[in-house]
């Protein structure tokens, strides 16, 4: 049996937002889904696409009377937010969210839960490096795995809808604990974003600073481009992924720095055959991401 529900708010009205919205209105999981935002003109295209079937400003009056509720935002709103309408929610009424760190914000989202109102966190895996509702689709979660992360405090009744809906979108659920999400993630996702952002700045300033005639955009080819494509995500999201996933990145970036160091002996030493052996044990990993439920972005 399909879940279903009454209405449900979106707070940011983005990719994934959006996305899941012309889900719930494609496959009628909801009567009614009404978006909330800043930009006006995000929440018009919204609606054209059928992501929502209307918008407020006021979060107050858009999560009033939905009996589900989906932050979309940055992570480091959700405390905020919380705290200024959660009030408003009636009870059975259950608030989840879509965001890259889990940890202590499902902790502390739990804890601001007026009584009978649930929170279940969730992370749907299907981003990509462009955002807005404009490049949404009803198809972006299919096949794609989405990390539920339910702790001692989670009503199981509001957990089975929450995997009941993201199996209606298609992708394939998985269940964690909030601070195991956020160690895998901070080394399959993290970690990777941390490494292309930190790569275009070191070329930019060889560019800028030894190097004047070293065009990027026209002398790179394919490599480049693939390596660094998830450079081009929101400034705004990935800030709020680092601070609150700090301990972790700060870790794993210290290992992916010893194995750069490595790779620079190597190379210095004129080490050949271990050149070769490095290369080949990374080649052997990456091969082993081809099945594509385990690429996540």
């Amino acid at each position: 049996m399909a879940v279903h529900f009454k209405q449900a708010a979106i707070v940011g009205v983005g990719l994934i937002g959006g996305s899941l919205g012309m889900v719930l209105r494609g496959k009628a999981l909801a009567d009614h889904v009404v978006g909330i935002g800043r930009r006006e003109e995000n929440l018009k295209t919204a609606v054209e696409m059928g992501a929502i079937d209307r918008y407020v400003s006021d979060p107050k009056d858009g999560v009033r009377g939905s009996d589900l509720v989906i932050l979309a935002t940055p992570v480091d709103t959700y405390e905020r937010h919380l705290k200024e309408w959660a009030h408003c929610l009636e009870p059975g009424t259950i608030v989840s969210d879509v965001g890259s760190v889990k940890g202590s914000l499902v902790e502390r989202s739990e804890a601001v839960m007026p009584p009978g109102v649930h929170f279940v966190g969730a992370h749907p895996i299907a981003g990509k490096e462009k955002t807005g509702v404009a490049e949404g689709s009803a198809h972006l979660f299919k096949g794609a795995r989405c990390i539920v992360t339910p702790t001692k405090k989670t009503d199981p009744q509001a957990l089975e809808r929450i995997k009941r809906l993201w199996e209606e979108t298609g992708s394939i659920l998985l269940t964690m604990d909030p601070h195991l999400h956020d160690q895998i993630l901070g080394a399959v996702s993290h970690l990777p974003h941390a490494a292309a952002f930190t790569l275009m700045i070191a070329l930019a300033d060889l560019r800028d600073h030894r190097l004047s005639s070293l065009d990027l955009a026209r002398h790179s080819g394919g490599g480049l481009r693939d390596t660094t494509r998830i450079a081009a995500s929101s400034p705004e999201m990935w800030r709020d992924i680092f601070v609150w996933n700090r301990d972790n990145v700060v870790s794993l970036i210290d290992t992916y720095q010893r194995a750069l160091d490595e790779l620079k002996r190597l190379i210095a030493a004129g080490d050949a055959a271990g050149i070769e052996r490095m290369i080949e044990r990374a080649k052997r990993e990456r091969e082993k991401l081809n099945d594509p439920v385990a690429v996540a972005t």
